[in-house]
């Protein structure tokens, strides 16, 4: 008899809904990755450096020409100065960052803040460190942090603080006001942040994303996990970075070295030389996705879901309490998916907690124009 060190995990819900896409023929809006290929130049490279013998382990803590490209975009765009040897890893995709990060300084016994909807993957990371999440809810219609309710959630046990933004699911941005009140409160404690800012590219309407990397006083306690996969349209390349001050990078890498050793090389020498002859890519971003979010929910204006277009990610909420408000998320999503042909995600799946009266489902718009079409035809139907 297995004793199971993860009793209450099953399958994913992104994985779920992408097989049932798969077996009913919808149009998949749920899981998060573009229907799209990443840029030309940046594809062409992988075959070049994979002909050119570059096949081999690249360093643990990766190749030296990604790391100091990254290291030169944190300074082009946070105005922050980080070592590329002693403060940035490459890693084998943002979840093994997230994983590595954890079980570096989360022990046996320590809580872990996380603010629901939360993404699924930080609870069972940070139980298989013999630690347990405290949720904090976000408020129900902004997705804003209530700093009470945080500080009410503080105990001597807190070892992390887990902050995600642009959020997943519901698009929304942490503000430097959010960061300064964070340092403030945990200012004379010993804990730690995780900041997952793998959509740090995508903020619309003019918006700035605050990176805690432009955040001395909490960069001094953080862990920085951002993705090449969400920045370049390759999100089955599983390559990501943390970003850290040396002591943590150093404990990082302890985890790092015996959970994947390195990254993909050629992959590496890829990106490494794309975003040293393409740094318009990043800057291009921002517009790039929100005139697809524009695009979608301009086609999802007559329909009889309700929302407000999100400001960060390449994810939508609707509301559907128009339609079907006598469905759970859960089984709405569902229905979407077998009778008009749509996958989609419910976000009572990021909570703890759900809140009973909310009617959210989450849609993918990093998808080709011919689809967003498509779906919005099938949705606007309704």
């Amino acid at each position: 008899m297995i004793r199971s060190k993860l009793p209450n995990v099953g399958t994913t819900i992104f994985t779920t809904m992408s097989e049932l896409a798969v077996q009913t023929g919808a149009l998949n809006l749920s899981q998060g990755f573009p229907d799209f290929n990443g840029p030309p130049a940046l594809l062409d490279a992988v075959g070049r450096y994979v002909a050119a013998g570059h096949n081999q382990y690249s360093p643990m803590t990766g190749l030296p020409a990604l790391r100091q490209q990254v290291a030169a975009k944190v300074e082009r765009l946070y105005g922050a100065q980080v070592d590329s040897d002693r403060e940035v890893t490459i890693t084998h995709g943002a979840t093994e960052a997230i994983f590595c990060a954890i079980h570096a300084v989360v022990q046996a016994g320590d809580e872990v803040i996380v603010f629901d909807p939360c993404y699924d993957s930080y609870e069972p990371s940070v139980v298989l460190a013999g630690g347990r999440c405290v949720h904090v809810q976000l408020g129900a219609d902004d997705f804003s942090i209530d700093w009470q309710r945080f500080l009410d959630a503080l105990s001597p046990r807190t070892r992390m603080v887990i902050l995600n933004s642009p959020h997943n699911p519901s698009g929304a941005l942490i503000t430097r006001q959010d960061l300064d009140q964070l340092a403030r409160l945990i200012a004379d404690r010993d804990i730690y942040v995780l900041s997952d800012e793998v959509y740090e590219h995508l903020v619309y309407d003019g918006a700035c994303h605050a990176s805690i990397l432009a955040h001395a006083q909490l960069y001094a306690r953080a862990f920085v996990v951002s993705s090449f996969g969400k920045t370049y349209h390759v999100t089955g390349w599983k390559t990501g970075y943390v970003i850290a001050p040396p002591m943590l990078s150093a404990e990082l890498r302890k985890v790092h070295q015996y959970v994947n050793f390195c990254g993909v090389t050629p992959l590496q020498c890829a990106l490494a030389h794309y975003m040293a002859e393409h740094p318009e890519h990043i800057d291009e971003l921002p517009a790039f996705y929100q005139a697809k979010r524009d695009l979608f929910c301009g086609l999802l204006a007559d329909s009889r879901f309700t929302f407000t277009c999100t400001t960060g990610t390449y994810f939508q909420l609707v509301d559907y309490s128009q339609i079907r408000p006598d469905l759970s998320d859960v089984d709405m999503a569902l229905w979407l998916t077998h009778q008009h042909g749509v996958a989609t995600i419910p976000i009572s799946t990021f909570y703890q907690q759900p809140f009973p009266e909310q009617r959210l489902l989450r849609l993918c718009f990093a998808k080709r124009e011919e689809t967003l079409r498509q779906a919005a035809e099938k949705l606007c139907a309704i």
